[in-house]
């Protein structure tokens, strides 16, 4: 059972590490690569702010963003702010996101996200928290995935691995941790057994690690969609 006002207050404690530690950039350091391939640091904040009016838009039953074009357009528009700017932005827009998930609603209904997505709107928080975090780590400003809080990175993995299930790209594969937990993934051909931390795991399919620190058994390494 999925706990929306459990998950609100993570996203509201998770913004509050982003916020902390985004102000302790510059301009300057603002302006200098994020960890994803051709974006700065500018860029991943004004992400995560558009990211929460978008997803106020779906608890709203509007569309998540008008259309991918306006979508990136409005994130390179809003990439080289400057910081002071950066940052109450993403307090503006979090405070809204807040706002909206603390109205009365029927959170078992159906929503819809970016591509014709559908998802219980009691999962939009979480969303948001993946959001969030994962960014916060792709900003290369001291947290890591290592730093994720233990149920992020197991509910994360897990919908990731329900993400990839029945894709026939990928083999069938076993995740195993070293803290005794399995999930399954991928189609219906092969059998990759990937065993590893949590951590590592979670970066593996998130595409933020590479995979290396895993052991597999039964076939190398499967190679997964860009999400």
């Amino acid at each position: 059972m999925i706990d929306h006002e459990s998950d609100l207050a993570h996203v509201r404690a998770a913004t509050e590490r982003l916020l902390t530690a985004a102000a302790s950039l510059d301009n300057a350091a603002a302006a200098e690569p994020s960890r994803l391939p051709g974006w700065t640091r500018g860029h991943v904040l004004a992400h995560i702010a558009r990211n929460a009016d978008a997803l106020v838009n779906v608890l709203r039953g509007l569309p998540m963003y008008p259309d991918a074009a306006t979508r990136d357009a409005d994130i390179e528009r809003d990439s080289g702010r400057p910081l002071d700017v950066q940052l109450a932005d993403l307090r503006e827009t979090a405070d809204r996101f807040q706002a909206v998930g603390a109205e009365p609603a029927d959170w078992s209904r159906t929503v819809e996200l970016r591509n014709g997505v559908l998802d219980s709107a009691s999962r939009i928080p979480f969303r948001r928290w993946v959001e969030v975090d994962l960014h916060h780590v792709d900003l290369g400003i001291g947290y890591e995935l290592e730093d994720l809080p233990e149920e992020f990175t197991h509910r994360e993995i897990d919908f990731l691995a329900d993400r990839f299930a029945g894709l026939e790209t990928v083999p069938t594969t076993a995740l195993w941790t070293d803290d005794g937990r399995v999930w399954q993934t991928g189609g219906s051909a092969g059998g990759v057994v990937v065993t590893g931390s949590p951590v590592e795991i979670l970066g593996w399919l998130a595409g933020r690690r590479d995979g290396s620190a895993l052991k597999t058994k039964g076939g190398p390494l499967p190679k997964l969609p860009a999400l």
